[in-house]
C-alpha cells in the first residue's frame, strides 16, 4: 500500500510520519511505501532526512521514497494527503497584513486574508487532484489538511474528486478533555459542528455520559477558554467555540492587536527557520518539542487514523470536512460541514447534528455563502464574482473597502493567480508558487 503527502517538505511532516509509524508498526495499516513529495527539493532533503530518521528508529517495515515529480509521487497511491502553503510563509504575512490597511482582521483562513489563500490555493489543488484521479485512479482518496480546509474541500468534491477535509481543532479539544477527566481519549466524544474554522462543541460525552455542564458551570471552564472567548460567552452559548470564532465576536481587539504588530506569520517564521535548522541534525530521530509551538498539534494521529479508517473500513469516529446533505440544518446539500463522522471505505457518514442555535446559524449561513463565492471566484477569475465574496465574508462587507481591497489582494498575488492573470502566469514558473 502506498501513501503519498504533497507538500512532504512540510515542519508538518515529522509529526505525521511518527503517526503511519505508529499504525504500520502494530499491524493496523499495511503501508508498503510512504512517499513525500515537494517541489523545493532542498527543503524535502532535510524533512525526508528526519523522516527517514525516524521511521528507522521505530522500524518502520516499508520503504520512504522523497521525490520531487508529482506524478511518480502520486501513481498509484491509497491515499494522498494535501498539505501545501501556495507562496510560502511570506504570502501568508501579506494576508495577515494587507486587511490591515484597511481597518479589517488579517488572518490566513478568515476574513480578507483567507479569501486571497483560497484564491491561490484552490487552483492547485485541484490541478494535483486531477494527476492523483488520473494516475492513482478514481478510487483513491485524498485528504485535504491545506487551508482553508472547508473551501478547499468544497472545490475537490465539486469537482468530483473523492477527498475529505481534516482539520485538528476537533481532535484537539477531545485530547484536552480526555486529560482532564483522565480517560483514554476513545472514550471522549464531542456533540461537534459547524463549519471548518466555525464550529461548535455542545455536548461532551464520555462513556456516554453528558460532561458539558461540568466544564461550563466548573474550574475547568477558564482553561477551556482561553483563546475561544470569555467564560461568560461560553456560559451564555451553553457551548465551547472553536478558538477561530474569536475573530468573528472579538474582531475589535483582534484589529487593535495586529495593528499593535502582533501576527502570527512572523513568530511561525521564526518557529519554521529554528525547526528546520533542528530537522538537519543527522543525530536527531524524533520530533523535536517545538513542533508543537508551529500549531497542527494532534495532526499526525487524526491524519492517520483518518487513512486507516478509509483504506482498512475499521467504522472509527472521526472529525471530518464533509459534504452536508442535510446533516447541518438551514444549509445547502453541497455544504461543507465539520462534523462527527463514522468513516469506513466507502467515506464518512455524518453522525446526526441537533439544530444549531440562532446566533450560530446565522453566521454559518453567512460564511457559507461567502464560500460558494470564494470557490467560483478561484475557479473562474471572475472579479465580479470574487468582489460579491468579500461583500459576503462577515469580516468584510462594506462595499466601500471591497474595491479597492479586492484590487490590493489581487496584485499582491498576481503571479499566484493565472485564472485572473493568464499572461503572468505564463511567466511565472508554477514550482515558485508552492511550499509545502
Amino acid at each position: 500500500m502506498k501513501i503519498t503527502v504533497v507538500g512532504g517538505g512540510s515542519t508538518y511532516t515529522p509529526e505525521l510520519i511518527e503517526g503511519f509509524a505508529a499504525r504500520a508498526r502494530a499491524g493496523t495499516l499495511a503501508i508498503d511505501e510512504l512517499v513525500l513529495n515537494d517541489i523545493d527539493a532542498e527543503r524535502l532533503a532535510v524533512v525526508g532526512g528526519l523522516a527517514q530518521r525516524i521511521l528507522d528508529r521505530t522500524g518502520f517495515p516499508g520503504r520512504l521514497v522523497c521525490t520531487t515529480d508529482l506524478d511518480d509521487a502520486v501513481r498509484d497511491a491509497a491515499a494522498v494527503l494535501i498539505q501545501l502553503r501556495v507562496g510560502g510563509q511570506a504570502a501568508r504575512m501579506t494576508d495577515e497584513t494587507t486587511p490591515n490597511r484597511y481597518g479589517l482582521v488579517g488572518q490566513e483562513t478568515t476574513g480578507a486574508g483567507g479569501f486571497a489563500k483560497a484564491l491561490r490555493t484552490v487552483p492547485v489543488v485541484l490541478d494535483i487532484a486531477d494527476r492523483v484521479r488520473a494516475l492513482a485512479g478514481p478510487a483513491a482518496w485524498i485528504i485535504d489538511f491545506t487551508n482553508p480546509v472547508g473551501i478547499v474541500t468544497r472545490a475537490l468534491q465539486h469537482a468530483g474528486h473523492r477527498a475529505l477535509g481534516l482539520c485538528n481543532v476537533g481532535i484537539g479539544f477531545q485530547r484536552r478533555f480526555a486529560q482532564a477527566f483522565g480517560v483514554e481519549p476513545g472514550r471522549v466524544r464531542l456533540g461537534h459542528a459547524g463549519l471548518n474554522h466555525l464550529s461548535w462543541i455542545r455536548s461532551v460525552t464520555v462513556d456516554g455520559d453528558e460532561r458539558l455542564p461540568e466544564i461550563l458551570d466548573g474550574p475547568l471552564l477558564d482553561e477551556v477558554a482561553g483563546r475561544t472567548g470569555a467564560p461568560s460567552l461560553l456560559r451564555t452559548l451553553r457551548a465551547i467555540p472553536s478558538y477561530y470564532l474569536h475573530y468573528f465576536w472579538g474582531t475589535s481587539r483582534e484589529l487593535a492587536a495586529q495593528q499593535a504588530g502582533e501576527h502570527r506569520a512572523s513568530a511561525v517564521q521564526a518557529i519554521e527557520a529554528e525547526l528546520l535548522a533542528m530537522y538537519a541534525d543527522p543525530t536527531l530521530d524524533h520530533k523535536p518539542e517545538l513542533l508543537e509551538s508551529r500549531g497542527g498539534a494532534y495532526y499526525s494521529e487524526a491524519a492517520a487514523a483518518l487513512v486507516t479508517s478509509l483504506l482498512t473500513g475499521d467504522g472509527a469516529h472521526h472529525y471530518v470536512n464533509v459534504r452536508n446533505d442535510g446533516t447541518v440544518a438551514g444549509l445547502p446539500g453541497d455544504a461543507v460541514v465539520e462534523v462527527g463522522a463514522i468513516v469506513d471505505t466507502g467515506g464518512a457518514h455524518p453522525l446526526p447534528v441537533p439544530d444549531l442555535a440562532p446566533e450560530m446559524l446565522g453566521l454559518v449561513q453567512a460564511v457559507t455563502a461567502y464560500e460558494i463565492l470564494a470557490v467560483q471566484a478561484a475557479t473562474t477569475g471572475d472579479r465580479t464574482v470574487a468582489a460579491r465574496a468579500l461583500l459576503a465574508n462577515p469580516l468584510v462587507r462594506e462595499w466601500h473597502l471591497v474595491e479597492s481591497l479586492l484590487d490590493d489582494l489581487l496584485e499582491t498575488n498576481r503571479r499566484f493567480l493565472p485564472a485572473f492573470f493568464p499572461a503572468a502566469a505564463e511567466a511565472e514558473p508554477k514550482a515558485a508558487s508552492i511550499r509545502g
